[in-house]
């Protein structure tokens, strides 16, 4: 492919000649360098990525995916593919061409049929088709990207999570990290904490509902005021020091409806703008398209407000199926899928004896994803209960590397089925997902937070680990250890998601809050929709679009004392914006279903992540080297292969990135740490990619070797790094 390196170096954008070609055969939009829309579209929230690309496309059927492939191939152009996110290393957006899959946006839930099926993809609209969905006009001169990009902005804002944490991180309302006061320290005039929500209708069949985003204070929640902590050091700095901050979320209005923007000729001035919206600065919901929600009395469903209440009738209802199937394009965000979830309930039998409804929900990664989570692992809240994200694939449309589009599942094209699932982005471009989703009418979930000192944090994650030995496959659990500006106040998290009501996962709040030997600072703990507790690790990680990323991940067996002793005082001096994660594994996730992924990577005990975010303008190497030395170093003796594929989240446009959570891998891995992702499994995948794309069309992706099979160094491998 050294054609399309020289064409790249020599032409700022696509040429005139290939554009009129492209542009005659494609249903959808190229924005060609150069332009504004262009730098919209080819941006990823990783700052430190240099764009080199020629043009973006953003094709409207699959039909054109399968003519762009056709073109690049005949013009020795190299493609990237985003699709909703993926590439911290770059590679969505290190082709020649970059794809972006955004029009590609259907999404519909089915209940099983008698048998327990589902409709096959091949029988459903497809996208730009004259079913269901009208389809786009040829390539023309719209806007779509004021749109677009202010609908990114409230889908990665964090704002349905608990107004718990949003008060005690910003008790002031403010969210920028420069003006906040120390964690904990409660302003005298701030309303506490529901002061001023917007009622609901109180009865709904027989049973109280409430308007919260979170728990309301009661027995599990406490919040106590922490004298504020005199800065030591500024930031860049390290000195000696028991406790330092968090650098606070950046918090911006409710995610939209579930369909994605309209066309728009607007451009925002400040593309960064909604960065500043704080909690309550909320637009206006969208009603659900059940007609079973908009049949319950008053509407009550039609309205997202109802179903954010803890004690709404979906506490009290039974599902009638155990699972639905939700297929979705793949220009669908994680959230945007939740969303729809969460307006669009299934019918159940309600205690009440009238009817009921609970939503169903794909296992997916907390937000914000995209839907490549779907092919490369997706371990979230929902993972020790039913499975990985690939675990629930039931099918996919995929576009292969000659132009073919094929339906791929368990008895159709098996061999790249098995393939898809955990390296899917290196065997075609999937433009429709259909999955298994599960009821989930409520959860008891929430932080645990506490003042991070080397001195107690030790006992603290031994706590935690010794709580959850044997717990169910209902229980999900993590600690981190978080770090913020220098001289202020770091923070333990413990987070815990039991998807049941209180009355089951109240003993497992119990224990885990037993432990004595620091003050909670809060303990928000409490039944909430699941939806509001998808956003909770954003709010909690904070992340910020333009910043370096690095991450480090591995899979460990076990959690001995002398590895969390080693780990406390290696993050006590780490820089500014570092957490580090244990994450209880276990459960579903060990159950092989036939994957790529290894059975010696599902055993594993805990995922442990080092997630490192800093300014772009910041020189520190410990921002890098404390993360390979813990990873590399101090969890040596326990760690299992390599950590699970996952997906690096890349987001469209000029969107916040509220977490990087389950980005397992990064930038700058060696070949040897991808080829160990899937251990003894490796073979078998080479071969299954020879068969179907023997000359690595699909190189940008984490494929580590190239089309003669020959390992690839990192930095031949992805694209240039502004200053790394």
């Amino acid at each position: 492919m050294q054609a399309s390196s020289s064409l790249a170096a020599s032409q700022p954008c696509l040429p005139q000649h290939l554009y009129l070609e492209l542009s005659a055969s494609l249903r959808g939009d190229i924005y060609v360098r150069g332009t504004t829309n262009f730098d919209n579209y080819s941006k990823v929230f990783n700052g430190d990525i240099k764009i080199t690309s020629l043009a973006v496309v953003c094709p409207s059927d699959v039909q054109s995916i399968s003519r762009v492939i056709l073109f690049c191939r005949k013009h020795a152009l190299s493609l990237s593919v985003k699709a909703g996110g993926y590439g911290t290393a770059g590679w969505a957006v290190c082709g020649d061409i970059i794809m972006d899959l955004v029009r590609f946006n259907q999404i519909e839930i089915e209940p099983p049929t008698a048998s327990g099926g589902f409709t096959s993809i091949r029988d459903m609209p497809p996208a730009g088709s004259k079913g269901k969905d009208r389809a786009d006009p040829l390539v023309t001169n719209r806007d779509w990207t004021g749109g677009h990009r202010r609908g990114n902005a409230r889908q990665y804002a964090s704002s349905l999570a608990s107004q718990r944490v949003e008060d005690f991180l910003h008790p002031d309302g403010e969210t920028s990290p420069r003006s906040r006061r120390p964690v904990g320290a409660i302003s005298p005039v701030t309303p506490f904490p529901f002061a001023s929500r917007a009622a609901v209708p109180q009865v709904l069949q027989g049973f109280p509902v409430s308007n919260m985003r979170g728990p309301a204070p009661g027995n599990n929640t406490t919040m106590t005021p922490v004298r504020p902590t005199s800065p030591t050091a500024s930031r860049g700095s390290r000195v000696s020091h028991p406790t330092r901050g968090i650098s606070t979320a950046f918090i911006s209005a409710p995610s939209p409806p579930v369909s994605r923007p309209e066309p728009s000729s607007v451009i925002d001035a400040d593309p960064f703008g909604y960065l500043e919206e704080g909690f309550g600065n909320e637009r206006p919901t969208i009603p659900s398209t059940s007609r079973l929600a908009q049949s319950i009395p008053n509407s009550l469903f039609a309205s997202p407000t109802f179903l954010d209440s803890s004690q709404n009738i979906l506490t009290y209802a039974t599902p009638i199926h155990s699972r639905a199937f939700i297929t979705f394009g793949a220009g669908m965000r994680q959230k945007d899928i939740d969303q729809f979830s969460a307006a669009n309930p299934l019918e159940a039998f309600s205690l009440s004896g009238g009817r009921g409804a609970v939503p169903y929900y794909v296992p997916f990664a907390a937000h914000p994803v995209g839907s490549a989570v779907m092919l490369l692992g997706g371990f979230g809240f929902l993972g020790r209960l039913h499975g990985l994200s690939v675990d629930n694939l039931v099918e996919a449309e995929v576009v292969l590397a000659d132009g073919r589009i094929v339906i791929a599942s368990e008895r159709e094209h098996p061999d790249l089925w098995w393939a898809l699932r955990g390296a899917g982005s290196a065997f075609g471009i999937v433009t429709r997902y259909k999955a298994i989703a599960y009821p989930v009418p409520v959860v008891f979930a929430g932080n645990l937070i506490y003042r991070f000192h080397r001195a107690t944090a030790p006992s603290l994650v031994r706590h935690f680990r010794d709580c959850i030995k044997g717990a169910p496959r209902e229980l999900y659990a993590n600690v981190l250890l978080t770090a913020g500006p220098a001289g202020q106040d770091s923070l333990v998290v413990i987070q815990m998601c039991y998807i049941g009501p209180k009355i089951k996962g109240n003993e497992f709040l119990q224990a885990i809050s037993s432990w004595d030997g620091e003050r909670c600072l809060l303990n928000e703990v409490d039944e909430k929709s699941f939806l509001h507790q998808q956003d909770s690790v954003a709010q909690v990680l904070r992340g910020k679009a333009g910043n370096k990323w690095f991450i480090r991940s591995a899979l460990i067996s076990s959690l001995p004392d002398d590895i969390i002793n080693k780990t406390v005082m290696q993050f006590a001096e780490t820089p500014a914006g570092c957490t580090w994660l244990f994450e209880l594994a276990g459960g579903a996730i060990t159950n092989a279903n036939g994957s790529c992924l290894p059975k010696s990577q599902r055993s594993a005990a805990f995922n442990v992540t080092a997630l490192h975010q800093w300014d772009i303008d910041f020189e520190d190497p410990r921002c890098v080297t404390s993360a390979e030395e813990w990873i590399f170093g101090t969890l040596a003796p326990v760690t299992i292969g390599g950590p699970l594929p996952s997906v690096s989240v890349s987001l469209n446009n000029n969107s916040e990135v509220a977490q990087s959570y389950y980005q397992f891998l990064g930038r700058q891995e060696p070949p040897s740490r991808v080829i160990a992702c899937f251990g003894e499994n490796w073979a078998r995948l080479a071969q299954v990619k020879k068969t179907y794309d023997p000359a690595n069309f699909f190189k940008n992706s984490l494929w580590p070797l190239n089309d003669k099979g020959e390992l690839v160094l990192p930095h031949e491998h992805e694209p240039e790094h502004i200053r790394f």
